[in-house]
């Protein structure tokens, strides 16, 4: 084992659950030692107290006339319930089959960590790195940086930069570089449908009365037209496009062909708006997704009632072009409009974010797309990603600098799950990437 995977090591064993009251003391153990290890890099490290849990800043002596790198991630992780599931303990990392083991690994202290290292290295070789640098880390992202919004802002001189650099997403396959340039944005809406007073006989009054599930599963229904496309009106007035480049280069990506995503995830067949591919619907189009569903009895045999309500929860990926609020009252005016008689509708409005998108023909993005074919050794694919990390649009918006995603987390990492994992090429040749992306940015 390396040294560089003992430090990992290191930081993997902090049981940093954000989410957990009972692991705070873990959380502000991990930021201490993060701090530490940017001092002994020869790096200025500050460690700010925020209403949650700390964000550590580290940088090197600013030069005048330097570009400036914004390195972001998190070291925070998610509960790792059921423990049952875990072939290996979570907090106890460990390498088997070329990979990895324990929660954290993928996300993201394994992914932050190889730019820790790369800056570190760099140092130790060329006695200063060539350009500015700044990392930021933040320890409340698995639960949606409550504070690192007003942390911004309250620190937006010391944070000018002029590029984001953010290792928190995926590589499409194993050894295939990918630089990421697009995040979808996301709206949830929590909706209840309410009926009778209090749960009724079915047979007593069944047949005279509206039943609030059924009338769930209606207004669930009228979301999607028949073929899969989205029935709320102007549900896509706003969105943008995909380019004539995004399809071509995407129709190239591997496993990323309908067939090897269906293979992937075990589903039958492609189900959803016509005339794009599952890629292409993944990475660039809308959606209005039912996450969780009940009412009535939920027990063993049958309990015959009419349920007083019953209850759905949406979210939607939006994409560039689309506004979350808009979009929000858009569902909620279909909902309303569709509504069964009979009944009432409570609609409570959960978290947003926007869609992200940049250039990644820049100049940024082409340095970014050098340091990835260097240490990956072939030409990267550029991609969107079908997920939402709503920071990178609001540090967008507030720092006024674009984000390269630099995703080193493969297909099957198991994030948020039991086993997450993390591949030790990819740990290795990140550190190279590291290395190279500062000095291709250097030259800009």
């Amino acid at each position: 084992m390396t040294s560089d995977l003992e430090r990992l090591f290191e930081h993997l064993r902090f049981p940093s659950i954000s989410t957990d009251s009972r692991h705070a003391g873990d959380v502000q153990a991990n930021a201490q030692w993060l701090k530490a290890q940017f001092v002994e890099m020869g790096l200025e490290a500050e460690l700010h107290e925020t209403p949650g849990h700390p964000v550590v800043l580290a940088r090197n002596e600013k030069v005048e006339g330097l570009p400036t790198v914004l390195i972001y991630g998190h070291y925070d992780v998610q509960p790792v319930d059921p423990l049952e599931l875990w072939d290996s303990p979570p907090f106890e990392p460990e390498v088997r089959d070329g990979k990895i083991w324990g929660r954290g690994g993928a996300d993201n202290k394994g992914q932050h960590f190889v730019h820790m290292l790369g800056a570190e290295k760099t140092i130790q070789e060329e006695g200063k790195l060539p350009l500015n640098v700044i990392f930021l880390i933040e320890g409340e992202e698995e639960i949606g940086s409550p504070n690192l919004v007003p942390f911004l802002k309250e620190h937006l001189d010391e944070l000018a930069c002029d590029i984001i650099a953010v290792s928190d997403t995926g590589m499409v396959a194993p050894g295939v570089p990918t630089l990421g340039y697009g995040l979808r944005g996301i709206t949830c809406l929590d909706v209840t449908v309410k009926g009778p007073a209090g749960d009724l006989h079915s047979g007593v009054y069944g047949g005279c009365v509206a039943n609030p599930a059924s009338a769930a599963a209606r207004l669930i229904a009228s979301l999607h037209h028949d073929d899969g496309s989205i029935a709320v009106e102007g549900f896509y007035d706003d969105v943008i496009a995909l380019e004539d480049w995004e399809r071509e280069m995407w129709a190239q990506v591997p496993g990323t062909s309908n067939e090897e995503i269906l293979a992937s995830i075990g589903s039958p067949e492609p189900f959803g708006e016509p005339g794009y591919t599952m890629a292409e619907q993944l990475w660039a189009r809308p959606t209005v997704e039912v996450n969780g569903m009940g009412g009535g009895y939920q027990g063993e045999g049958s309990k015959t009632v009419i349920p007083a309500e019953a209850m759905f929860k949406l979210s939607c990926r939006l994409v560039p072009g689309q506004d979350p609020d808009k979009v929000q009252a858009q569902v909620e005016e279909h909902l309303r409009k569709m509504l069964p008689r009979g009944v009432t509708i409570e609609i409570d409005k959960g978290h947003s974010g926007k869609a992200y998108h940049n250039d990644p023909h820049s100049r940024y993005g082409k340095a970014a797309q050098a340091a990835l074919k260097r240490s990956f050794g072939r030409e990267p694919v550029l991609i969107r990603e079908g997920g939402s990390i709503p920071i990178i649009q609001d540090m967008k918006e507030i720092l006024g600098a674009d984000s390269l995603m630099l995703g080193l987390a493969l297909p099957g990492c198991q994030i948020h799950a039991p086993n997450e994992n993390y591949a030790v090429e990819n740990f290795e040749r990140g550190i190279e990437m590291s290395r190279a992306l500062l000095k291709e940015l250097s030259k800009i």
